[in-house]
């Protein structure tokens, strides 16, 4: 199935006009990346395509299990929750396929809540890239788990003993792919429809995880297709009667399930790779290495954007294919930063710390926004790694934060994260963190109890 992007609000308003449904979805994507969104009359969306419309701020307050934060300043009991202001952003449209073609939108919150919004954090970003006259291409990585198991059955199982839908290590195996044929051509072709088309598709290591490569995009498409693919990669699994997770860990004896970003920047038009020289050696420019520079320097400040939840830490241990230290190497998969030289076409930086579990959008704009500040500030690198990072005396000194609290606190106290993102963004942001680390701390895990209930 083909695309047809739509163009502007008018093209948007026609098309919509001229569909079958007398509704459209709405959405936007909260500090978790969760889709939060309604359906509307089609005569109520052409309104709102035009003025706006009104989304109860709760949906910027509370967490992934809809619980309020106790330290919000922005939203609480304290405000009486009002409407926030939502645009919708016409030429975000695409219609659904599993739901008989009915069209789609995404939103972006403005006035107040812009601040806090997790698509205009990232686009404030690459306003700032544009005047240092850059452009940004990135490309998302997936890695996800899919079970023979339904909503139902994981509460019954109490998310244990889950059937994977490939049993054993089965990476790259053509084997399982064709078994499973029908889930990945429906998966592609369901991708290409919604315009967030697959470059790759394949088994990774371990029972039933697969990993999806988006084709790369300019940064703001290519996080909304990365935020829009979570979503329905999801409930595609699920119209099969399968379920997907993206969490970070999900399994002690499994590995973790990463985010990989792959980015690059141009000359202000799109056109020219702004990392490539023929000429340098390991055809690594300047701007590049001060891009890595920054990216390095500020790795641990920024890790609560690309490691946010608890679980995210279950993941960054040594051995596990996640890094542990804020490391560069050239063709390096041991290290946070993997520098593919490649041609003037295809040179990037891989950032390899962000988990399956992070807000895309968020999780870019980090990535952008520290490479900028090496750019700025002419910030050298150092050495690259060579081997095994998690060996290397290279990356001793280069430690990244252990747990959420930590990497919250970091994070509050960044005055470049402050200077990038701004204060009410941090301030809120680190205040949630902290409440997600909390919320785990009331809870006794089933290790605990196997391993102190009888004996201390």
């Amino acid at each position: 199935m083909g695309f047809t992007p739509i163009k502007n609000a008018a093209d948007a308003i026609a098309r919509v006009g001229r569909a079958d449904h007398d509704f459209v979805k709405v959405g936007v994507f909260d500090l978790d990346g969760i889709f939060r969104g309604k359906f509307m009359h089609r005569e109520k969306f052409l309104g709102a395509l035009e003025t706006g419309f009104g989304l109860c701020d709760v949906v910027l307050g509370w967490d992934v299990n809809d619980q309020l934060y106790d330290n919000s300043t922005h939203t609480g009991w304290h405000t009486g929750f009002p409407d926030a202001s939502v645009r919708i952003i016409p030429e975000s449209g695409r219609q659904i396929p599993m739901e008989d073609d009915c069209w789609l939108f995404i939103g972006e919150f403005v006035d107040d809540a812009a601040q806090l919004c997790p698509r205009n954090v990232l686009k404030r970003v690459l306003a700032r890239a544009a005047e240092m006259g850059f452009g940004t291409k990135a490309g998302f990585e997936y890695e996800f788990f899919v079970f023979h198991e339904t909503p139902e059955s994981l509460r019954a199982k109490h998310h244990q003993d889950l059937v994977p839908v490939a049993p054993g290590n089965t990476g790259y195996s053509m084997l399982r792919q064709t078994s499973l044929s029908s889930f990945y051509r429906d998966l592609f072709e369901l991708c290409g429809a919604m315009n967030m088309p697959l470059e790759g598709l394949h088994e990774e290591m371990g029972a039933g995880v697969m990993e999806a490569a988006l084709i790369a995009n300019d940064a703001l498409n290519a996080a909304d297709q990365a935020a829009l693919f979570k979503t329905y990669a999801k409930a595609h699994a699920q119209a099969h009667g399968m379920m997907a997770t993206f969490m970070a860990k999900w399994s002690a004896q499994e590995a973790g399930q990463s985010g990989h970003i792959h980015l690059s920047l141009t000359d202000s038009n799109g056109m020219g790779n702004a990392f490539h020289d023929a000429g340098a050696d390991g055809h690594i420019n300047d701007t590049m290495r001060h891009f890595i520079g920054g990216q390095q320097a500020l790795m641990p400040e920024f890790t609560a954007l690309f490691a946010p939840t608890v679980n995210s830490y279950r993941r960054l241990v040594p051995g596990l294919w996640a890094p542990t230290a804020a490391s560069w190497g050239v063709d390096n998969r041991t290290c946070a930063l993997r520098i593919i030289p490649g041609n003037a076409k295809s040179s990037r930086v891989e950032h390899r710390l962000p988990g399956a579990d992070t807000n895309p959008y968020l999780a870019l704009a980090a990535a952008i926004a520290s490479g900028l500040h090496g750019v700025e500030n002419k910030i050298d690198p150092g050495d690259p790694v060579t081997g095994n990072a998690y060996e290397s005396a290279l990356a001793v000194d280069r430690q990244l934060p252990r747990v959420l609290e930590d990497a919250g606190q970091l994070f509050a106290k960044s005055k470049v994260a402050r200077d990038w993102f701004g204060d009410t963004f941090v301030d809120h942001f680190a205040a949630s963190r902290d409440w997600e680390a909390r919320e785990a701390r009331k809870h006794v895990s089933d290790w605990e109890l196997s391993r102190y209930f009888e004996l201390i």
